[in-house]
């Protein structure tokens, strides 16, 4: 079973898969949206089955005070929707910093200025999901 990271954004969403195993995470693609429910929907639940996701992840955008803002209220809403969608488990992850991670990542690789726009959600969304990943794995490790 493999997991999506989602970095939520009104226009764009960035995801990452992870492997079979639930290890690493890696840049999938953008999803933009197509602002046709049905449309976007059908996408979805497309991609949960070719890819045989059995769980996602969605980055919460935590104020740095770790307060929850209008984008939280945003993100929480789109969640309930593609949880219906899919018909799978969704859950949250404090994505807070990861679009600066996702920065020094492409400056490390020393990404293209022309695509740094087109990667820069895939990125935050497997640093999300990496996150997601490590912390389960911990707790799986404790006694």
């Amino acid at each position: 079973m493999r997991t999506l990271g989602i970095d939520y954004g009104d226009r764009n969403v960035g995801l990452a898969l992870s492997d079979v195993l639930g290890m690493t995470a890696q840049p999938f693609e953008t999803y933009l949206f197509k602002n046709r429910p049905a449309e976007d929907a059908s996408y979805f639940k497309d991609l949960v089955i070719r890819r045989g996701v059995g769980e996602i992840v969605i980055g919460l955008p935590l104020r740095m005070d770790g307060s929850q803002g209008s984008r939280v209220d945003k993100t929480k809403a789109f969640a309930r929707w593609l949880g219906e969608a899919v018909g799978i488990p969704v859950v949250f992850w404090d994505e807070r910093l990861t679009t600066r991670q996702a920065h020094n990542v492409m400056q490390e690789q020393k990404v293209r200025m022309k695509d740094k726009r087109s990667v820069i959600n895939q990125i935050s969304a497997a640093i999300i999901l990496q996150g997601y990943l490590d912390s389960r794995r911990n707790d799986a490790d404790m006694p």
